[in-house]
């Protein structure tokens, strides 16, 4: 969906996954730097809104996602993932409830798989789950934000800022008073810096939650089963991923940003086989280009890596 504050002054609309809100509205450090400070918002209005309603809904939930629902006190943020049958993540669900729906945002355009995997598996269950996209929209205020939440139907508390599910057809109306826009390229430098995997950038057909930090994050370890969760415990328990997520710096004298899928190798082995590939890349108001790559776990963390033709520094996300 096109949002309607691409007409406020100065939006360039973003591209590919993004598509639909601004990528930037002409100060792409500036919007960093106030979203830091804890000034303004996010339009995340592209992505999808789902709403399961009923009294069986937490119960059920818990059957099928990675994390512990069913007893989910209303206001509580929490992520969890839908896996396959082989443990392979296929919906990353940002949720919360309210005491009488739950509400979740995810990936743009992922919300009709997810409806129909959800509808698949309702049988008996008092659930009734909706596509809600056209009628709500996501935006984001940062922490620190005084931006009143007055109008959402849902709320997601969260470290770095606030989750709002507003209305579609009042979202003018109500970002008019959290100050000054910022586009998703500042939200995602922000999201980059904090480590915070996105499905679609830091996952491919063959992610499992290991690899990404979504164990810590989206897997509850002790609750009972789920698809996928043989997977999980067999991997935590006997094993190791094989592959890991890192942070890169990015020498800041290098005029390329590494895009997604850029193939990283060791810098003292620049002709070598690819050890891993770019996810996702930004630049940064403070601490220059970075991104997140996802590497094979035996990589030693003290590496140079080369990402592309760029040399970068990692920091560890998930252990070796």
């Amino acid at each position: 969906m096109k949002s309607p504050l691409l007409a406020l002054p100065g939006a360039v609309p973003a591209e590919g996954p993004d598509e639909g809100v601004a990528a930037h509205y002409g100060e792409l450090f500036g919007e960093q730097r106030r979203l830091s400070r804890g000034e303004g918002f996010v339009d995340l209005s592209h992505r999808g809104v789902v709403t399961v309603t009923g009294p069986d809904r937490l119960g059920w939930l818990h059957l099928l996602l990675t994390q512990h629902v069913s007893e989910l006190p209303p206001q509580r943020a929490v992520e969890a993932l839908v896996l396959s049958a082989n443990g392979h993540v296929e919906h990353a669900l940002s949720l919360v409830d309210d005491g009488t729906t739950t509400w979740a945002h995810v990936e743009p355009g992922t919300q009709g798989a997810l409806v129909a995997y959800l509808e698949s598996m309702k049988f008996f269950y008092r659930v009734e789950v909706a596509d809600a996209t056209a009628d709500y929209a996501v935006v984001h205020l940062p922490a620190g934000s005084d931006g009143s939440a007055e109008g959402a139907a849902a709320v997601r508390e969260l470290p770095y800022g606030r989750d709002l599910f507003v209305p579609r057809a009042e979202l003018e109306k109500l970002t008019a008073g959290y100050g000054p826009a910022a586009g998703v390229w500042a939200y995602e430098a922000l999201r980059i810096e904090g480590h915070r995997p996105r499905l679609g950038f830091e996952t491919d057909h063959r992610t499992i939650p290991h690899e990404v930090d979504w164990l810590r994050t989206a897997v509850h370890l002790q609750k009972g089963c789920y698809r996928g969760q043989e997977t999980v415990a067999r991997v935590h328990n006997l094993g190791r991923p094989p592959r890991r997520l890192v942070f890169l710096h990015l020498d800041g004298t290098e005029e390329v940003l590494p895009p997604h899928g850029t193939e990283v190798r060791l810098a003292s082995d620049p002709d070598g086989r690819a050890l891993g590939f770019v996810t996702s890349s930004a630049r940064h108001h403070e601490l220059g280009p970075i991104a997140l790559a996802l590497v094979k776990r035996n990589v030693p963390v003290d590496a140079v890596l080369l990402a592309g033709t760029v040399p970068g520094t990692q920091d560890v996300i998930v252990p070796q």
